[in-house]
């Protein structure tokens, strides 16, 4: 029977440990459970420990715990699952390799009642796993309304809203009654009943929604044309995944209506699935910031990975032989230069790269969220312009001082003036923290307008090239003050 709370899973020196249950350990305990069956001598207790596994846990649990495994193993514990009700729940909630190898394993026939039973939406996200020669065979095996409704889907753009709807909802027209809405509901118990259902006419368009608690406080005779509320808050099918986002969250919506340009209803979108939403846009952002396409939360082969991020390094590899040509180039001119300047090369790049960079987070997370509207982008880019130009210069002030403080105190000895040495690297400083100022809230901008994720403006390309114009900027800048101080 299966467990109703998590915590009873938990093993008891487990309870003695933990005070507080985390989920993350529960995947741990759940992945060593499995593991250990695995490592039976005799395949008969292999199996019987992977059936009382998948009997006992909840199918949840077990498809966020098994992809600690080996790709190999996870679909003989799905085998195990006695039912199919636990196998679609194993199958949704699993993530993308887990799926691959699954469906791998088992027969068109049983993929077929899987997705049978599964929601539209999810399984269009299901079918991505599959080859195109095996989607349109298992495509043709549905019921010709099911089939209708995934290609509708699919049509649509995966960061749309076209994609998030779902087909599982209620809808009635305005003259029905509340006793007859209750006993249609009643006959549907698979369709999940959020806080309200919609109110259509003749020709499906949307009409409004009324409260679900009304089919409660009012008499059954009610016409639901009497508890109508018009739908202030839809959206079309190709609206962006983040503007979804923007309307749910703000209004705090439980079901969000998808219409057509005819208004006519297309599905709803409801508040659960953003959390999803969320943490693939989260992945995308985290993985552009870090210089890689890999899908963040899902596991990965050791090659797979090496060539998501091997292209984004090559950039940094070019950037980095710019660079050492850069100081090649100025270790050639004669004077105080090669005396002192090199010495202070990673304190400036490591600086102004910094201030560049949370400049671009800061404006990176501004457009995430839509707080980067046209009206205000020249106010937020001045104001970080002018922050970078504080910043640069309190900065350059300290390092200067600092320097000119050592060098007087005899903890660096160079047989010039202290207090020109401070201005050079101090001034030195100070433009390069502007370069990289500039670089770091241009670039989002400039990404944005031109179709590319602002993300990557974070990452190492543009840290890259930091490196490049700050050095550039603190060389000529210590070359012309040493000319006339020295």
């Amino acid at each position: 029977m299966e467990s109703c709370s998590n915590v009873e899973l938990l093993s008891k020196s487990f309870k003695d440990k933990q005070k507080e249950f985390k989920p993350y350990h529960l995947d741990e305990l759940l992945a060593e459970s499995i593991d250990r069956a695995f490592h039976k001598q005799t395949a008969q207790i292999c199996l019987k420990n992977l059936a009382k596994i998948a009997e006992e846990y909840s199918p949840i649990d077990l498809a966020h715990a098994v992809s600690r495994l080996p790709s190999s193993l996870r679909p003989l514990l799905f085998e195990n699952f006695t039912s199919l009700d636990r196998k679609v729940q194993f199958i949704i909630h699993t993530d993308s390799s887990t799926r691959v190898a699954i469906f791998r394993y088992i027969s068109d026939d049983e993929a077929k009642s899987l997705f049978m039973e599964s929601p539209t939406d999810e399984v269009v996200d299901m079918l991505e796993d599959l080859s195109d020669r095996r989607y349109r065979r298992i495509l043709d095996m549905l019921e010709e309304q099911k089939a209708e409704q995934i290609r509708n889907l699919r049509q649509h753009c995966r960061e749309s809203a076209g994609r998030l709807l779902t087909h599982e909802y209620f809808a009635f027209t305005s003259d029905m009654t509340i006793e007859e809405v209750s006993e249609i509901i009643k006959e549907n118990p698979g369709i999940e009943f959020t806080r309200c259902f919609y109110i259509l006419d003749e020709e499906s368009k949307l009409l409004g929604f009324v409260p679900s608690r009304s089919l409660i406080v009012n008499p059954k005779s009610t016409p639901l044309s009497a508890l109508l509320k018009p739908a202030c808050h839809k959206v079309v099918t190709d609206t962006p995944r983040e503007d979804v986002i923007e309307i749910m969250s703000r209004y705090q919506l439980k079901g969000l209506p998808v219409v057509d340009e005819n208004n006519v209803l297309q599905g709803i979108i409801p508040s659960e699935d953003l959390i999803e939403v969320l943490e693939d846009i989260a992945d995308e952002t985290i993985a552009s910031m870090a210089g890689t396409t890999e899908k963040v939360s899902e596991p990965e082969s050791m090659l797979k990975k090496f060539m998501h991020r091997a292209p984004w390094l090559f950039v940094t590899l070019f950037a980095g032989l710019l660079n050492m040509s850069v100081m090649n180039m100025f270790q050639k001119v004669e004077g105080i230069l090669l005396t002192f300047v090199f010495f202070f090369v990673p304190l400036v790049t490591g600086l102004s790269g910094n201030i560049g960079l949370q400049s671009s987070t800061i404006l990176v997370r501004n457009m995430a969220l839509g707080l980067f509207s046209p009206l205000a982008r020249r106010e937020v880019v001045f104001k970080e312009l002018v922050l970078g130009l504080l910043t640069g210069a309190f900065f350059g002030v300290v390092s200067g001082g600092f320097v000119y403080l050592l060098n007087t105190q005899g903890i660096i000895s160079i047989t010039v003036d202290p207090l020109a040495i401070g201005v050079i690297v101090g001034v030195g400083l100070f433009g390069a923290c502007i370069a990289g100022s500039i670089l770091g809230v241009l670039s989002p901008v400039v990404f944005s307008r031109i179709g590319i994720d602002p993300a990557v403006a974070s990452g190492p390309i543009v840290t890259a090239f930091n490196d490049f114009l700050s050095m550039s900027i603190y060389f000529l800048i210590a070359m012309g003050l040493s000319n006339i101080l020295l």
